[in-house]
C-alpha cells in the first residue's frame, strides 16, 4: 500500500497530467484490450450454434436447482457470472457476495419476418444486432446507441432512442421474457400469458426477479438511410416547443411524426434540433457516413449548425443509430479535449472510444470513489411539458452542456403494471394513454469541477431526484442513484414487483431491486466530507 501522501500526490498528477494518460496510456491499451475481446467474440461465433440453446438452458436450470439444495445457511443470493467491468452499468455490484452463475448465451435465434420480431439471448449486443438485422433490410424498434449494450441489459434496465417518441422504452419492444426462476423453473412471459404479472415486473427489475436466457423482440422495416433535418433554434421556450410539436406532446394522429427525433441543447438558449426519416438514396442530398474513425464527432457537426441554416444529410443508417458511439455522446472530450482535432481523428481517430469495459476493468474502488465526486453520467425520464424546468434546473446544478433531449412515449398500461408509475393524467395525450416524456442526458465533467470551485455531486443528484420524483419522472437505474430506499419507493411502484417476488420464488434467491441498483459506495458520507470542503 502506499503512503497517504505519496497516494495523494499520484492521484493529484494524474488529475493534472490526465489527457496525457488517456492519449499515451488509456487510449492504446484499451484498444489492444478492444482487439482481445474481439478476437474471444469471433472465436465464439465461430462455435457458435443456436441449436444449443436448449441444452445451455438446462445447464443453467440445474445449476439453480443444485444451489436449491444447498443448506439454507449456506444458500448466498444468484447472480449472473458476468464481471462487473463488462456492464455498462456505472456501478460495480458486489457479486463476490453471492452466487455466481454463468449465462454464456449469445446468439440470435430466430428472424420470423411475418411476425416482425427477432428471438434473441440475452448477450448479444446492440453491434450484434445491428449487423445481423439491417442487410436484411430490417431494425430494432428501439436501437440505443453503444454497440456494446445487451440484449439482456436493455431488457431488463431499459433504454430509449430517437424513435422512442413512436415506439416508447425499449420494453415497450419486447413481446415475451423467457426466465429461469428461482426454484430452477423455465417460464415464458408474454402480456397475454399465465405469467403475464412478471411480463409486467421483468423490465427495469434488473435482473432481481430471475436469470434471462431469451427474449423476443419486435422489428420494423428499414431503408438504407436516414434522411435528416437539423434545425438550429435560439430561444428557450422557442425549441422546447418545437420539440413537443415535432414528437405529438399536445395532439396525436392524424399528424404525421417523424421516425426520429432527437435534441441537442448547446446552451440555455441554443439548440439543434433533428428530425429524421427513412429514405432511399438521392443524389441532390449530400451522404455523411457520421460513425468513420476520420469524421467530426457527431455532436461537433452539429454544433456547426447553429450558424448555419437548415440542412439536410442522409446518413446510412447503422452509422446513424451509431453516431454517438466514438465520443460517447460527448464525454470523451471531458478526456481528451483535442479528441476531435482534425489531425488527431486522420491519425489516431481510429483508437476512440475508450472501451467502457476497459474503463471498468481497470478502476480500482481509489479510483472509483474519485471519479464519483468529479463527473455526472445520467439519464433521466421526465415529462416533456416540464422541459424548460429541467434544463434550468440541470444546468444550474451541474453547469454542464450540451444536454441531450430525447422524446419517448411513457404509455399507461393501468394500475399493477410494473415499476413505472403511471403518467399524471395532466401529461397524457389528449384522447391517448400515453404521455410523452423525455430522457434528458447530462454527461461529462461538471463546470464547477473543471473551475476547480466547490462541488458537491451527492446534493446536486439529490435534488436533482427530489424534481424527478415531484414531477413524476424516472430514473434510469444504470447509472448511480442517491436516494434512500424510501425515496426509491416514492419514485417507483413496488407493489407488484414485490407480489411477483414473492410469488415466482425470487424473495430468497436473487438480491432486491433496490440493493441490485445502489452504489457500492457510500454516497451520503461521500456527499458529507464534500459539503465539509
Amino acid at each position: 500500500m502506499l503512503p497517504e501522501f505519496l497516494k495523494s500526490r499520484l492521484i493529484q498528477w494524474l488529475e493534472d497530467h490526465r489527457e496525457f494518460v488517456v492519449a499515451f496510456f488509456c487510449l492504446p491499451a484499451s484498444f489492444i484490450f478492444t482487439v482481445l475481446l474481439r478476437a474471444r467474440a469471433y472465436l465464439r461465433w465461430l462455435s457458435s450454434d443456436p441449436q444449443r440453446h436448449e441444452s445451455a438452458v438446462r445447464n443453467i436450470q440445474s445449476q439453480v436447482q443444485q444451489w436449491n439444495k444447498l443448506p439454507r445457511q449456506d444458500r448466498r443470493l444468484l447472480c449472473t457470472s458476468r464481471p462487473n467491468w463488462l456492464s455498462l452499468s456505472t456501478t460495480f455490484f458486489q457479486k463476490h457476495l453471492h452466487h455466481q452463475v454463468p449465462i454464456p448465451l449469445y446468439d440470435i435465434l430466430e428472424l420470423d419476418e411475418q411476425a416482425m420480431t427477432v428471438r434473441v439471448e440475452p448477450m448479444v449486443t446492440i453491434g450484434d444486432i445491428t449487423e445481423y438485422l439491417i442487410p436484411k433490410g430490417y431494425s430494432l424498434a428501439v436501437t440505443i446507441e453503444l454497440v456494446d449494450a445487451t440484449m439482456g441489459g436493455l431488457a431488463f434496465g431499459t433504454g430509449m432512442s430517437t424513435h422512442s417518441h413512436k415506439a416508447g422504452l425499449f420494453h415497450e419492444t419486447i413481446t415475451s421474457y423467457e426466465v429461469v426462476l428461482g426454484d430452477g423453473s423455465l417460464v415464458t412471459a408474454t402480456a397475454d400469458n399465465e405469467h403475464s404479472d412478471l411480463y409486467k415486473a421483468l423490465p427495469w427489475c434488473h435482473g432481481s426477479l430471475g436469470f434471462l436466457v431469451a427474449l423476443t423482440l419486435k422489428i420494423v422495416k428499414i431503408k438504407p438511410y436516414i434522411k435528416i433535418k437539423y434545425i438550429p433554434v435560439r430561444g428557450q421556450k422557442k425549441y422546447c416547443d418545437m420539440i413537443r410539436e415535432l414528437s405529438g406532446t399536445y395532439e396525436a394522429k392524424p399528424k404525421v411524426f417523424p421516425d426520429y427525433i432527437e435534441g441537442t441543447i448547446f446552451s440555455k438558449d441554443d439548440a439543434v434540433i433533428m428530425v429524421g426519416d427513412y429514405a432511399d438514396y438521392d443524389p441532390k442530398i449530400p451522404v455523411n457516413s457520421c460513425s468513420k474513425w476520420y469524421k467530426p464527432w457527431f455532436y461537433k457537426h452539429v454544433e456547426t449548425f447553429l450558424e448555419k441554416r437548415e440542412s439536410e444529410e442522409l446518413i446510412p443508417l447503422r452509422d446513424y443509430l451509431l453516431r454517438h458511439n466514438r465520443a460517447i455522446f460527448w464525454v470523451v472530450e471531458d478526456m481528451l479535449s483535442f479528441g476531435n482535432n482534425m489531425l488527431f481523428r486522420y491519425l489516431f481517430g481510429w483508437l476512440l472510444p475508450p472501451k467502457p469495459a476497459f474503463l471498468k476493468f481497470t478502476t480500482t474502488p481509489g479510483v472509483r470513489a474519485y471519479t464519483f465526486t468529479k463527473q455526472v453520467f445520467q439519464d433521466i425520464v421526465l415529462p416533456l411539458q416540464e422541459l424548460e424546468r429541467q434544463i434550468e434546473l440541470a444546468s444550474v446544478l451541474f453547469e454542464k452542456f450540451p444536454l441531450l433531449v430525447y422524446p419517448c412515449k411513457i404509455i399507461d398500461h393501468g394500475p399493477s403494471s410494473g415499476q413505472l408509475k403511471r403518467p399524471d393524467a395532466k401529461y397524457l395525450v389528449p384522447g391517448t394513454n400515453y404521455a410523452m416524456y423525455n430522457d434528458l442526458g447530462v454527461y461529462g465533467v461538471p463546470g464547477k469541477v473543471k473551475e476547480k470551485k466547490p462541488y458537491n455531486p451527492v446534493a446536486a443528484m439529490r435534488k436533482m431526484e427530489e424534481f424527478t420524483r415531484e414531477v413524476g419522472g424516472y430514473s434510469f437505474l444504470y447509472a448511480d442513484i442517491f436516494m434512500t430506499r424510501n425515496e426509491f419507493e416514492v419514485m417507483f411502484d413496488l407493489s407488484l414487483y414485490e407480489q411477483v417476488r414473492k410469488k415466482y420464488s425470487a424473495v430468497d434467491a436473487f438480491p432486491h431491486l433496490y440493493d441490485k441498483v445502489k452504489p457500492e459506495i457510500d454516497v451520503f458520507e461521500i456527499g458529507e466530507s464534500n459539503a465539509i470542503e
